[in-house]
């Protein structure tokens, strides 16, 4: 009965914006705070844009305060806790996203400003007319602040927002420390990532004519390769591949030393094929890679798959071969690409003929091969 007075009191329509208003932030604080590395690298981002290298290595801390204070607005909003001043906040951090925002949808500075994390993609001017729209929204809310009248006194909201915002900083911490509870990436669980419609994929050959130095290009085979006359009068020169109509799953390219291609090889591996990667083995957990490195005596041993994907140099693997006991083959990707495929410094992909089994952090690294088939 009080609810239905306080609404009506404030109105039904100032309600149902308030309401709308602390969602958004509610869900948007939700899909950054079950992936903080996520939201640290798109920090990250912001902060190399604006040059604030010194604070790259707190990328992470901004992160986790950016996501607990949005969490917490948009609870006081909806629940009208502190709500005079969560209204303000609310303008306040809406006015500088929106500037923020502005600056990329007219030099697009980050092409990703991750303000719904990985589960809502918009582009920069999607993004900053959002803003708009919000900013208005905060506005009318800010301006009807005093209709929030909730009869509490305030300590008890300041000691019910401490405690929420404890809980929710640790469900950061716990997706922080594992893996997403929500994966909302390509490289998720259960997803088929072998690439399809192959038999789209077309060859071009490239032949260039001996008198007159004339170039011309036919798709492979259909040009006079059997005819010796127009063979003796042509070279072959170059040729490429054009797989536009593939449906290609993810923009990971596997490589080896020598820049050769081992990307269908190892993603559409019939067998288990154990994926451990590690953009950067520098500063990559030492225990996790010990932990890498006694799996796959286990995995060897039942005749499994077992290979590394790091982004980076081959001298730096070299260096780490005997410190990480790295006796498993070893390629090298993007470290962008690497670091969507999983949120972990190493993390372990299990794949089955392409489709991802399972995934760990670190922290949760199978003992044995038959341990990480039975967590399946």
């Amino acid at each position: 009965m009080v609810k239905q007075k306080e609404i009506k009191k404030e109105g039904l329509f100032y309600a149902i914006i308030r309401i709308v208003l602390g969602l958004v932030f509610i869900f948007s604080s939700f899909v950054k705070g079950v992936d903080p590395m996520g939201t640290a690298y798109r920090v990250e981002d912001y902060l190399d844009v604006y040059g604030w290298y010194n604070l790259v290595h707190f990328s992470l801390a901004i992160a986790i305060l950016i996501i607990a204070i949005e969490f917490l607005l948009g609870f006081a909003l909806i629940f009208k806790i502190r709500a005079k001043l969560a209204s303000l906040g609310v303008l306040l951090i809406l006015i500088f996203f929106t500037v923020v925002t502005y600056f990329d949808a007219v030099y697009n500075m980050v092409p990703d400003c991750g303000c719904f994390g990985d589960a809502i993609k918009l582009s920069n001017r999607g993004t900053f007319y959002k803003n708009i729209v919000l900013i208005v929204i905060a506005t009318v809310v800010f301006a009807g602040r005093r209709r929030m009248v909730r009869p509490v006194p305030l300590w008890l909201q300041n000691i019910i927002l401490l405690v929420v915002g404890g809980f929710y900083v640790f469900f950061i911490f716990y997706n922080y420390n594992h893996l997403p509870l929500i994966d909302f990436r390509d490289w998720k669980v259960g997803k088929d990532m072998k690439a399809t419609n192959q038999e789209a994929i077309r060859t071009f050959v490239i032949y260039k004519n001996k008198e007159t130095g004339k170039t011309k290009e036919f798709e492979s085979p259909d040009y006079p390769w059997n005819d010796s006359v127009w063979m003796s009068k042509w070279e072959f020169v170059d040729q490429r591949v054009d797989r536009s109509a593939v449906d290609v799953k993810h923009h990971l390219m596997i490589m080896d030393k020598n820049g050769s291609d081992y990307t269908d090889e190892i993603i559409n591996n019939p067998d288990y094929q154990f994926i451990l990667v590690s953009y950067d083995l520098d500063n990559a957990d030492e225990e996790g890679m010990a932990k890498a490195a006694r799996l796959y005596k286990d995995v060897e041993k039942h005749g499994g798959n077992f290979v590394l994907v790091t982004a980076s140099y081959p001298e730096t693997v070299v260096k780490y071969r005997s410190v990480f006991g790295i006796d498993y083959p070893y390629y090298f990707a993007d470290d962008t690409e690497l670091k969507t495929i999983i949120r972990s410094n190493p993390g372990l992909i299990l794949l089955h003929n392409g489709v991802v089994m399972k995934k760990w952090h670190f922290n949760d690294f199978p003992e044995t091969m038959k341990e990480a088939e039975e967590e399946e």
